[in-house]
């Protein structure tokens, strides 16, 4: 036996084998029993008097959906006291108010004084209509609740601990939801400080410990903690320096300092540390969260069993390496010092990764064979991802080269002067390039994107946190390795992290005091879910390729199968492949039509008819489910159009602005498509694949955006950077610039220093 303050406890509870918590957020998802703690400010309203309905209301919704789903629920809840607290108020003043209108008339009423009410006196009055209020919202979502009480004396006794686990198992075995609360109207005497305000304290706080001992008790795979704070701070919230704590572990209490309680209850965070801690020492997980905050308090609970990252999680397993906050932190740090060396040594750490990509190329395809046989065994990858995973000597010597490009462009990128105003005398303003700051970029199935990122971050002086998928682990790592090898002959090679834990993305996307700006690298779907799950950091990128090719009635034969063919069937995987052909309706029934789709069949190009195209034939093939398709694959939509205007129009409802072309020998009517075409990239008589940074000279790119703002087309590294503005002055003043003042504002534009060409 060991004691908090003066209560035992039992190390090892009756007739239950040491069991195991979860090690990562991850498996919560497979936590069957799960034990709720709800916290008197989570319970109670703000004015501390009266339960707080519509978060109550929210609480039993999500504990009933968990409970539909098949876990097994238990809730440990305070509210008693504030429950009848407000009904002993009601009645004090209803009774106070008929004796004063009685003797005193009405405008005496204001000054009734409420008596500082007796906790369980409270908490007798409340039990009833507590229960009865949990009973009403559970039978909503066709749930039965049954109350137990307990007091400490009841865990002293071992024939009473049988009769209390015994009963619990029998109530989640008939699909019971058991509300716990501490029989607070036959509680010790209180202690002499306060609680709810203008109610003696009774033992709110042992409902931590109470909490624990059940969870512990029932062999409860889950504990989830509710409070009114986010989770465990490393100092007390509000602090300047507090961070949160996203995973806690046993002897790790010498680095926190705890504040004062909450508002309402006695437990603190102390009490709920401890109480913690045992309960995972007894095989129980446990997640301290905010159970109060409106924008989260509606799903934190089944995003703690989802595995989200919300709260504190309690692990005993620690992981090798750092958690994916001190690598943001790492970055940002390895970042600032690699914007501040020279251009010479930025661009001689990106020689030296492209040498390296040469120089270990068959300790990285051995990496990537290993990658693929694991990923065609799995059987999980589609054949466009399988082509997208795979790397050979051609690709890596590309991207040699690619980096080669970036390293000899990047001599001025990062401090360029960009615009110089003579503001006054002696007082001038430069606008110059910086970085943005810590890039996350998430790939799925790209290796490459790996050193290509890399370089492009090296080269604009950002931090950069990379997230690559399971699927290319062995790659990524050899990869990451070369980089870091690369970084360290300049002293930076924290600059660039590769995030192995088992963070989701959507969890990396909340990180908005980390990172400054998401690039994904991957299907429309990932874009689509990280814009979604991104709060509050720009995302840049384009959520679908579905690129368009326009054949006008001026196009020449010879340039229209070659450019067709090489948009369609080079590499169909790519995100700036055609997906959809555009015909002018004259061209129907002619050689040319004949020939495209002649050499559309040679290729195995799988055609899908638009409807208009669909309306032209006797037998058409496959009408198009959607016109807004990304295929990613041989297969391709055709579309009839009545001209270049139809075309652009075309273009306009269903495309992704991301790359369209037209081929035509009409200049006249290419320039109307080259500028009515709202789209990153427009060409003329060429291929859509010629839509990469590589091709633009670029060197690289970290991906394609088709927002409008910032960047917009292949990003290479003058997406990647930001501006500040640089005053150097002498004693002005803005005073001195008044009506009565001695200068005048000149703003007058200065010639910009002479740029490195070399």
């Amino acid at each position: 036996i060991r004691c908090w303050s003066n209560i035992p406890f039992i190390t090892v509870p009756l007739s239950r084998a040491h069991g195991k918590s979860f090690a990562h957020r991850s498996e919560l998802k497979h936590a069957k029993r799960i034990v709720v703690k709800l916290g008197s400010a989570v319970v109670t309203r703000g004015d501390e008097c009266g339960l707080a309905l519509g978060r109550l209301a929210s609480i039993v919704e999500q504990v009933s959906m968990l409970q539909n789903q098949g876990r097994e629920m238990m809730i440990v809840t305070s509210g008693a006291v504030a429950f009848g607290k407000q009904r002993l108020r009601h009645e004090i003043l209803l009774s106070q108010s008929v004796r004063q209108a009685l003797h005193s008339g009405q405008s005496q009423l204001k000054d009734m004084a409420i008596p500082v009410l007796e906790a369980r006196a409270c908490a007798a009055a409340g039990q009833s209509g507590l229960m009865a209020l949990y009973e009403a919202m559970f039978t909503q979502y066709s749930i039965c609740a049954a109350q137990i009480l307990v007091t400490n004396l009841d865990f002293h006794d071992e024939q009473k601990r049988r009769n209390l686990n015994g009963t619990l198992h029998e109530l989640l075995r008939m699909n019971i939801v058991p509300i716990i609360n501490t029989n607070d109207a036959v509680v010790p005497p209180p202690e002499p400080n306060s609680d709810l305000q203008g109610v003696n304290v009774i033992s709110v706080k042992d409902n931590d410990s109470l909490a624990a001992r059940l969870a512990v008790e029932m062999k409860t795979d889950l504990l989830i903690v509710l409070s009114d704070v986010e989770g465990l701070f490393d100092s007390p919230p509000g602090s300047d320096d507090a961070k949160l704590i996203d995973i806690f572990y046993p002897g790790d209490q010498q680095s926190v300092t705890f504040g004062t309680k909450s508002r309402v209850g006695m437990g603190g965070m102390e009490a709920k540390v401890k109480a913690a801690l045992w309960a995972l020492q007894g095989g129980t997980s446990v997640v301290i969260a905010n159970g109060t905050h409106p924008k989260i308090s509606g799903h934190v609970i089944t995003d703690i069993v989802e595995g989200k990252k919300v709260g504190t999680f309690f692990s005993e397993v620690k992981p090798a390496g750092p958690t994916v906050e001190q690598q943001a932190e790492m970055a940002r740090a390895g970042g600032r010092t690699l914007a501040a060396l020279q251009p010479e040594q930025r661009a001689e750490i990106i020689y030296r990764l492209a040498d390296l990509l040469t120089d270990h190329r068959e300790e990285i395809l051995l990496a990537n064979k290993k990658d693929l046989e694991e990923a065609e065994n799995k059987g999980r990858l589609a054949l466009p991802l399988l082509k997208r995973l795979s790397l050979s000597t051609s690709k890596l010597n590309s991207l040699a080269i690619g980096l080669r490009q970036i390293a000899a462009s990047s001599q001025d990128s990062v401090g360029r002067v960009i615009r110089r105003t003579r503001i006054a005398k002696d007082l001038d303003l430069e606008q110059v390039t910086v970085p943005i700051g810590v890039l996350l970029v998430i790939f799925e199935s790209r290796p490459d994107c790996l050193p290509q990122g890399s370089a492009l971050a090296i080269a604009s002086g950002n931090g950069l946190l990379l997230k690559g998928g399971q699927e290319a682990a062995h790659s990524n790592q050899v990869l990451h390795h070369l980089t870091q090898e690369a970084l360290s002959i300049h002293g930076v090679r924290d600059a660039v992290q590769l995030v192995n834990t088992r963070e989701e993305v959507e969890d990396l996307c909340r990180l908005d005091k980390l990172i400054d700006l998401i690039i994904p690298r991957g299907s429309s779907q990932l874009v689509r879910n990280i814009q979604k799950a991104a709060k509050g950091i720009p995302v840049m990128g384009h959520s679908e390729g579905i690129c368009h090719v326009y054949v006008d009635t001026d196009a020449s034969v010879e340039k229209v199968t070659r450019i067709i063919r090489d948009s369609k069937c080079e590499y169909p995987a790519a995100c700036n492949a055609l997906e959809t052909l555009l015909i002018h309706r004259d061209l129907l029934r002619t050689p040319l039509f004949d020939q495209i789709i002649d050499m559309l069949r040679v290729e195995q190009v799988k055609i899908h008819a638009g409807p208009k195209f669909a309306s032209y034939l006797t037998f058409s093939p496959s009408e198009v489910k959607s016109l807004r398709t990304e295929y990613g694959d041989l297969e391709c939509c055709i579309e009839v159009v009545d001209g270049v205007q139809e075309a652009v129009e075309h273009i306009h409802k269903y495309g992704s602005s991301h790359t369209d072309v037209i081929i035509t020998e009409n200049e006249k009517t290419a320039e109307f498509f080259l500028q009515h075409v709202d789209s990153a990239c427009v060409f003329w008589n060429a291929s859509t694949r010629f839509s990469d940074g590589y091709r633009f000279g670029l060197g690289a790119e970290v991906g394609i955006s088709t927002s409008r703002i910032h960047a917009r087309g292949p990003v290479g590294i003058e997406g990647l950077l930001t501006t500040k503005w640089l005053l150097r002055g002498d004693n002005h003043v803005v005073s001195d610039f008044s009506e009565q003042g001695s200068m005048k504002y000149i703003h007058e534009s200065l010639p910009l220093p002479q740029r490195n060409t070399n």
